[in-house]
């Protein structure tokens, strides 16, 4: 029995080396006897020391595990805007429009552009050439590929 308590104080002490300090982290340490051997675990602040003794003490293996906290709820940036295929009667919010700015029906009229009608625009989104009501951003036509 003197022989075990003896084997875990050396054990202890060998590991102390590489955990903190009881004053910076709460410890706690395990002591199990497994035919003959001794395997002394140690935790705290994070840290999993275990250390295998053999009779006469000497450490056999010794293991460091640091377990990092898993972070969750963490927001991955996404990028500014997402592509939308935009289709007649939705609501238009510039936040999903790519390449977004208002453009001249008359560059792209051999495209397919027409004249906007009062109160409309023509806006760019991606490739996509989109008719905006002004007033309430709904919108009238999508004609697609129209800009490179």
């Amino acid at each position: 029995m003197l022989n075990k308590a003896m084997l875990a104080a050396v054990a202890i002490g060998t590991a102390a080396v590489a955990m903190p300090s009881p004053a910076e982290a709460q410890q706690r340490t395990v002591v199990k006897e497994r035919g003959n051997r001794t395997v002394v675990v140690q935790r705290g602040n994070g840290v999993r020391e275990r250390t295998v003794l053999n009779r006469r003490g000497n450490v056999v293996r010794q293991n460091v595990r640091v377990n990092r906290p898993i972070q969750r709820n963490v927001r991955i940036a996404q990028p500014a805007y997402q592509y939308r295929s935009w289709q007649r009667g939705q609501r238009f919010n510039r936040a999903f429009a790519p390449n977004y700015r208002q453009i001249d029906y008359r560059t792209y009229r051999q495209r397919g552009l027409y004249a906007p009608p009062r109160g409309y625009q023509w806006v760019q989104s991606g490739n996509d050439a989109v008719l905006v009501a002004l007033a309430s951003g709904l919108i009238g036509a999508v004609i697609g590929g129209v800009v490179f």
